[in-house]
């Protein structure tokens, strides 16, 4: 979801679901996001943006 660009709320309206619903359930699909997030974090920080 993310890693491709789309946003959560998207894919669940197409897939008839809620956020929740779909965190939930595709949870185990979204392995390797947190390292992502941290590194966009960081590198946001940095540049103060």
């Amino acid at each position: 979801m993310a890693q491709s660009g789309v946003e959560p709320q998207e894919v669940a309206a197409r897939a008839g679901h809620s956020v929740a619903v779909l965190f939930r359930v595709y949870a185990k699909c979204l392995d390797g996001g947190a390292a992502t997030a941290n590194a966009r974090i960081e590198r946001a920080l940095r540049n103060g943006s």
